[in-house]
Formats: C-alpha cells, structure tokens, sequence
C-alpha cells in the first residue's frame, strides 16, 4: 500500500506554467519535483489572461490550487500604498487578502509543515504565521534588491529615486524573509555569496541550486523546419521582449555594434525573438538587416538554424535560462559578463565572451567562416554535465526534510 504524500504548501507570485521564460521555467520544475514527493497546495497569481487556460495542467499535479487573477495596472496603483507605508511598492503590488486567507486555511485544514517560496514577494504570507514545527524553503532566484539597484543606475530622475528606493526597501524584506526561512535557495553560487554578504545573520543558511535544462526538448538533432529561409549567416538573440534587461540589450546591439558587423559583413543579419516587443524593440525593425518576429510556437529552429546566438546582457541577475538554451542546442553563444554569470563556462572552448564592439569584431568573422562547431559540442556537454534539474531539485527536498530546531510558538 502507498504511504499518502505529506502536504505541503508552495507559493509563487506567477503562474507556474507553461514554462516559457526564465522564472517560469525554474518554478514549474520546482514543482514538478515536489509533486512527486508532496501533495501540494499551489497558491499563485496569474498576470496573463491567456496564461488562465493552463490552470487545468496545474491541477493534475497538485491536491490543491488557487490561481488569483492580476491585473498589471491595478497592482502597480496597489503598489503606491508602499510609498505611503515607507515599504517596498513590490509588496502591495502581490498583496491580496484572498491569498492570505487561502494560505491560513490550507495550513491549518491541512496540517501544512512544510512550505516552500517561491520569490521574496510571496513570503509575506508567511510571516505573520506561527511557524511551530513548520520547515519554510524560500527559492529567492535573484537577489531582486540589487536588480532594482541595477536599474536605478541607468535612468534619471524621478525614477532613479524610486528605484534606488525601492532596492533599499526591498533589501529590508529580503533579510525579514531570510531571517523567517529555514533555508534560502538562490540561481547560482555568485547570487548567494552576494546575498550572504547583504543578509547577515543568516549565511548559514543560504545556498544554491542551479537551473536545468530539459535537454531532451532542447536537442539540436530533432528534426525542425528551418524559419529563416535566408542563406545569409544570422545572429539571433532571444527572449521576452518586454522585459527590461532583455529590451536594453537589444538596443545597445543594435545601436552600437550591429552597424559595425555588417559593415563587415554586408549580408549579416540579427533576429530578436520573443513575445510582447515593446514599441522601442519593434522600432528596431527599421535598421537594416535587422528582424523583430514577435512571439514565436517553438523557439528551437530559431537556435538551431542561426549561425550563433548572441546575448548582449548590461543588466542581469542570476543564470540566463536563455543562454543555457542556446548552448543545449550547440550553438555558439556570444555572451557579456552578466549573462555568463552562474554558468561558469570554460571561456573561448565552450563560450565567447563578449562584452565590447571589439570583441565582438574579433570573434564573429571566426564565427562566421567555421561555424565553431566545436564550441557548440563543448557547450552542450557543459549543460548535460551540470544543468540538469534531476541533479540540482533533491537539495530542496534535503532540507525540507531536516527537523526543525525551534522553540515552540504560542498561536
């Protein structure tokens, strides 16, 4: 007879499916994993009304589920209430009293001990709940403290102010929610030193699991239908396009390098692929050689049929599932020195660094005449070696399953 899977509670502050972008991706293996070990109670917000259809999928992996619908502009007028409470605006901005309602009822209906985090914001539903003998895993990804710091350091005034604000604020919750969990999980060993030098008081308890790659989806010997149609070597770049990081990259390429390239090579052309382009990004479309495609079914043909893929990140935290992508489907991948972080790639073997016009100069007339196959093979045996979410999910379930070492809480 099979033992019934102990309950536990997870939370994450979107939508956990499909996996189509980055912290998607890590939530919803993350899931999976705990699927398999648990019966889960997922409570998450849901910021994309198409994204409503897939609640289904959620349901045949978890006992139960609550998906809050989020309306963007809504939230971000919640999230004045921050300014106004001297807190961060991210909070108000996933504060919802139905959420906070749902959660109190799952942990005492169910007898939750073990709940898992999934981003900072989400944690504010636990900390006002008596943790008793409860284990509480919080995966921060990123340090989105800094992220915000990042992003301060590129825009003027007023929005410089907000965000630097905002990173000050959000550093607070950070170490309240360090302090609240267990254990805390980050994207990569560079993340989590970072973290452990802003939180102190609770390096101790502060770790990493990295990403993985589904390498049996992202292989580049399927069979796919080539979506260029152009014999002209490509250069491709993707991801979400409404992403900031993603939207300054491709605009510093475009702006600064690509002209350079193709003056080199007059039949070069950059495809930028990924939904929701912002106008900046679509206005991009009217430099020559250069091809906005918007949201595409299958990203894979786009990597496996361009002659390299270039990831121009100025502002990034954490590994770039992106880039992982592109090196399991063997291309070579020219990336700067925030997108290589985390990935610890044997430089000029299995990735090229790339952080200026030269260097980019230097590399893709290489690049163009032997395809650098061998980088690409390098590339792909880094990932299947190290990436793999088989090997990286079982340091969560470690620590869920350590006693609690805690006094008793009075309710």
């Amino acid at each position: 007879m099979t033992a019934e899977k102990p309950a536990l509670l997870y939370l994450c502050h979107r939508i956990p499916y499909p996996p189509d972008k980055g912290d998607k991706i890590r939530s919803y293996h993350l899931l999976r994993y705990l699927a398999e070990h648990y019966s889960v109670s997922l409570g998450c917000f849901c910021d994309d009304p198409e994204d409503r259809q897939y609640i289904s999928c959620l349901e045949a992996l978890c006992s139960e589920v609550l998906c809050l619908p989020l309306d963007p502009l809504i939230s971000r007028l919640k999230s004045l209430k921050g300014l106004l409470r001297g807190e961060a605006i991210t909070l108000p901005y996933y504060a919802d009293a139905g959420m906070d309602r749902w959660v109190r009822a799952q942990l005492v209906e169910r007898n939750i001990k073990r709940c898992v985090v999934f981003s900072s914001a989400m944690a504010q539903y636990l900390t006002g709940v008596c943790k008793k003998d409860r284990r509480i895993v919080v995966d921060f990804v990123d340090v989105d403290s800094d992220k915000w710091l990042q992003y301060s350091e590129t825009k003027s005034f007023p929005m410089s102010w907000l965000y630097r604000r905002e990173a000050e604020k959000l550093l607070e919750f950070e170490r309240e929610a360090s302090a609240l969990a267990d254990y805390s999980f980050l994207v990569s060993s560079a993340e989590s030193q970072l973290f452990k030098r802003l939180v102190p008081g609770s390096e101790h308890k502060i770790g990493f699991y990295n990403n993985g790659v589904d390498t049996d989806f992202f292989d580049p010997v399927l069979d796919y239908k080539d979506p260029y149609r152009n014999p002209a070597p490509i250069l491709v770049f993707t991801g979400a396009m409404d992403y900031w990081p993603n939207v300054d990259a491709v605009i510093w390429f475009v702006r600064d390098v690509f002209p350079e390239l193709r003056r080199m090579v007059p039949s070069l052309m950059f495809y930028i692929v990924g939904r929701n382009p912002t106008r900046k990004v679509r206005c991009l479309s009217e430099v020559d050689g250069v091809v906005v495609t918007g949201k595409v079914d299958d990203v894979r043909p786009y990597l496996k049929y361009a002659t390299a893929v270039v990831a121009p990140l100025r502002l990034a935290r954490g590994v770039q599932n992106k880039v992982l992508e592109a090196m399991a489907m063997e291309k070579v991948v020219m990336t700067s020195s925030a997108g290589l972080e985390g990935i610890d790639a044997e430089l000029g073997a299995e990735i090229l660094l790339t952080n200026s016009l030269e260097d980019y100069q230097e590399f893709v007339p290489t690049v163009l005449k032997s395809n650098a196959f061998s980088i690409g093979q390098a590339a792909r045996a880094k990932v299947l070696r190290d990436f793999n979410w088989s090997q990286t999910l079982p340091r969560v379930g470690e620590f869920l399953e350590q006693p609690v070492v805690r006094e008793l809480e009075h309710e």
